[in-house]
């Protein structure tokens, strides 16, 4: 148990040397990643909200990508999708290929 609570305070102090005051935040993130969940931040412009997520992915060597969110976002323009043709043939290149992220 000691060395995920060292591994886990490295963490933040990593992400403290790029992001200050947001402590709480990083902590969901990090419960998030753990848990292999999702996470949805929400907050005003300027919370470093993208910056926190970015300085994460750079600490755990992960890819990073970001979603925007609009109110027309549908799951399948994350996921991709795939459709299956009259032949039985699914096909998926004509549609959004599966973009799947790390972070």
């Amino acid at each position: 148990m000691d060395k995920y609570e060292k591994k886990f305070k490295d963490i933040f102090s990593e992400i403290g040397k790029m992001v200050v005051g947001q402590d709480d935040m990083v902590e969901g993130l990090v419960i998030g990643l753990i848990a292999d969940g999702n996470v949805l931040l929400e907050g005003f412009p300027g919370l470093a909200k993208t910056i926190t997520v970015k300085a994460l992915s750079d600490v755990m060597d992960l890819d990073f990508s970001r979603i925007q969110n609009t109110p027309d976002l549908m799951p399948s323009d994350i996921t991709g999708t795939h459709i299956i043709q009259e032949s039985g043939e699914e096909d998926s290149s004509s549609l959004n290929q599966d973009q799947y992220l790390q972070i």
